[in-house]
This record gives C-alpha cells, sequence and structure tokens, in this order.
C-alpha cells in the first residue's frame, strides 16, 4: 500500500503526465461569462432558516427503520450512515413496549420509597435544581441483532436493520446516589425496583449498590430535553447495561430488600443456556463490534480501488482495548486504528485502509475490550445459548464482499 506521500507523488506523475499528453500546442478555449459558470445556489438569495433545524432534504433516507417484534415497536438507528460516535436524537434506537405515554411535564412526579428513612417526591421543577453530570455512553437493547442469533440463513439486510437496536448519546441528569442519600437508606436495603409511568407498567429490579454508583435520573440527551421516544419527561440511566433496565417515563422507586421478580424479568430477559439453566439479572451488554462501511447492501464502486474500512466497537464493562480487523474470513487479522476518543462504555470509531482487488472478499471485526473479553464467532455463541436465545447476542459480523461489489450479510 503507498504511504500518503507516495499516493501524493503518484497524483502529481500523473497530473503531469497529463499534461505532456496534451502537448504544448494546446488550445485554450474561450471561457464563458463567470455569471453562467457560477453554481445555481450562488445566483439569488437562499430560502430561510427554521426555529428548529432539520436536515437537509437530500438526506431523507438517514432515518431510522421500523418493524414489530412480539407485539413491540422497534425502531432502529442507521448504522451504516453514521459517522464518528454521536448518534444524532432523532436518530437513537427505540423499543415501546406499550407506545408513547403523552406526559405534562409540569404534573409528573418522581416518588422514592421503601427501605428509606424519609420517602420523597420530586417533580421536574425541583430535579432541575440538582447539581447533574453529563455522559457520552451507549445504549443496546438485549434483543439487539436478535435476527441474526435466530435466522438458519444470513438475511440480506442492512446494518440498521440487522443491529440498529443500540446508539451512543451524551446523557445528562441527576446521580441517583444524591437522591437516595438524600432519602436515607435502611440497613436491609438491597434492591430498587424501577417504575416507568407508561400503559403497561414496565418495571425493572436492579441492585441498590450499582445503582449508587452509576445510576442516573437522566433529563437531557445532545444537549436538549429527552424526547419522548427516549422517556421523556425522564428517565433512568445505568451505562453498559441492557436498554429495558434504563427506564424510560421513569416515575417510581422502590427500594426493598430482593428483587421483584416482574413480569418483564421473569420472562422476556432471562437467557436460557444450552443445558437448560438460565443467566437470571444478566445486566452487562458484552463487548461488540461492527464494520459499519462497506456493510450490508452497500455497493463499492471501483474494483481496483483504496477504501478505508470503517467500523463502530462498544462494551458495556469498559473501554475498548483493541479492534482487529480480517479481510480473508478470518485467516489472518490486522489491528486496527481507533479513533479518539476512546470512552468508557461508549461507541469507539475504528479504522483501517483496504486496498480491493476486485475479488470475493469476507470482512470481519472483532473487538476485545479493557478487561479481555473478546467477542466470539457465531458458532462459538449458539453453542453456549439454547437454540431459541437472543438476548445479548454479540458473536462477530460478517460481510462479504461480491466480485461485482455488492455487500451480503454473511454468518462466518
Amino acid at each position: 500500500m503507498l504511504s500518503h506521500h507516495g499516493l501524493e507523488r503518484a497524483g502529481r506523475r500523473g497530473f503531469l503526465g497529463m499534461l505532456a499528453a496534451g502537448g504544448a500546442s494546446a488550445v485554450v478555449q474561450a471561457q464563458p461569462p463567470l455569471a453562467v459558470r457560477l453554481p445555481e445556489a450562488m445566483a439569488r438569495p437562499g430560502g430561510a432558516d427554521l426555529p428548529y433545524g432539520l436536515p437537509a432534504p437530500h438526506e431523507a433516507q438517514a432515518e431510522r427503520t421500523l418493524s414489530m417484534a412480539a407485539g413491540f415497536a422497534v425502531w432502529r438507528t442507521p448504522l451504516q450512515r453514521q459517522r464518528g460516535i454521536i448518534t444524532p436524537s432523532g436518530l437513537h434506537f427505540a423499543v415501546h413496549h406499550n407506545g408513547l405515554p403523552d406526559i405534562d411535564p409540569g404534573r409528573h412526579e418522581l416518588r422514592l420509597h421503601g427501605l428509606v428513612n424519609k420517602p420523597l417526591k420530586f417533580d421536574l421543577e425541583r430535579l432541575l435544581r440538582y447539581p447533574m453530570v453529563s455522559r457520552v455512553h451507549f445504549l443496546e437493547c438485549a434483543g439487539n441483532s436478535a435476527a441474526n442469533a435466530l435466522s438458519p440463513t444470513a438475511l440480506d439486510q442492512t446494518l440498521g436493520e440487522i443491529a440498529g437496536e443500540v446508539s451512543c448519546s451524551e446523557w445528562m441528569g441527576v446521580p441517583l446516589s444524591y437522591l437516595l442519600h438524600e432519602a436515607g437508606l435502611k440497613d436491609s436495603a438491597q434492591w430498587v425496583v424501577v417504575e416507568g409511568a407508561d400503559g403497561g407498567s414496565h418495571s425493572r429490579s436492579l441492585p441498590l449498590k450499582a445503582l449508587l454508583k452509576d445510576g442516573m435520573v437522566a433529563l437531557f440527551q445532545n444537549g436538549e430535553r429527552l424526547r419522548p421516544s427516549q422517556g421523556y419527561p425522564m428517565r433512568l440511566f445505568v451505562p453498559g447495561w441492557e436498554g429495558n433496565v434504563n427506564v424510560k417515563w421513569l416515575h417510581r422507586l422502590e427500594v426493598t430488600d430482593a428483587p421483584a421478580y416482574t413480569k418483564d424479568e421473569s420472562g422476556l430477559y432471562t437467557q436460557v443456556l444450552a443445558d437448560g439453566r438460565i443467566e437470571r439479572f444478566a445486566f452487562h451488554m458484552e463487548v461488540k463490534s461492527v464494520i459499519t462501511h462497506p456493510s450490508g447492501q452497500q455497493r463499492l464502486p471501483d474494483p481496483h480501488g483504496f477504501y478505508e474500512i470503517s467500523g463502530l466497537a462498544w462494551s458495556g464493562r469498559g473501554r475498548i482495548a483493541r479492534v482487529d480487523v480480517s479481510v480473508d474470513g478470518g485467516r489472518s487479522w490486522a489491528p486496527a486504528q481507533l479513533q479518539g476518543p476512546v470512552l468508557d462504555r461508549a461507541f469507539t470509531r475504528f479504522t483501517l485502509p483496504w486496498q480491493w482487488r476486485g475479488r470475493q472478499a469476507d470482512l470481519m471485526s472483532r473487538a476485545t475490550d479493557e478487561h479481555g473479553h473478546t467477542q466470539p464467532l457465531r458458532s462459538e455463541w449458539k453453542r453456549r445459548y439454547a437454540m431459541h436465545s437472543f438476548n445479548h447476542y454479540n458473536a462477530v459480523q460478517a460481510w462479504r464482499v461480491q466480485a461485482d461489489g455488492r455487500v451480503e450479510n454473511l454468518y462466518a
């Protein structure tokens, strides 16, 4: 592969070669008037702006995709169109068990009760007076990539359709420890039952110790108030944990001495192992990566060109330490470059230069976090879990680049 300076020298040589081929006697063509040569947009004043900015109409394809799964509305992020590590709020994935509640922020309250010395109620105006913290973290649905876990054949879909139930944002809110300490915890307090104000009263039991360390009552996302699909006017946020424990439309925190075994944590989010045992309260999302471009249903236009393989990696247990990329189906691997910043429990962008020679190529990425956890192959993941299991799927994602440049989903 040519270095940057090598490419630059080759470009200069090519330019000089074209000049030589044209000969010294080339005729200088008459130029049209300047007004004719200007782009159309420079010929007249532009239009008016909007009070709340919107994407350019030419970017209308950058939108979430919707599907229904077990009665839930699932909106997936188009990861294949994302650059950087921050997902725009309007493209953040969402899973709604019971639709979007219409909540009046002026009447909404958060109740904190149970094994506390002083039960408390917080309205939004009161919460906004507390000191806040700002953190950049990913959020991922436990069922992200379920189709790859369950389908016997690789589905010809985009990356967003396959693995778009994950996004990364800046979250800002009140540390839950402030509110719990203000209420005063009894000696027997061990768990917190967290409930949302949606039609199904979605609730989860979470360990008190973890919430004291990392839990946040999130009020803002990417610099603006939470949007309704992200839990307006407030939600729980626990970095690195499966999406459904980050309860939206938060309205109740009950401190208890044991988990409540709610309908969701006892059924939908209990993982079954291959030997029939179950993983209960498996909160952390494991280390994972995906190549965003080239990826499913994209097409490489030049069969003998230089490309940048780029993707995203994340881990619910810490920072990404390395990402390895293979262009030959896993026979050999090369370390990718991690683009800064490399943050705790956040998206990390990785890149690797690649020259495609117009032949079939199988691309794969494999991430490792700072604690040594590494993505398994699909076959390894399937051997561990029951055939019908799909939560916390984090196997290596592979793409096949066909000789005509089309990119397809592949099981490796």
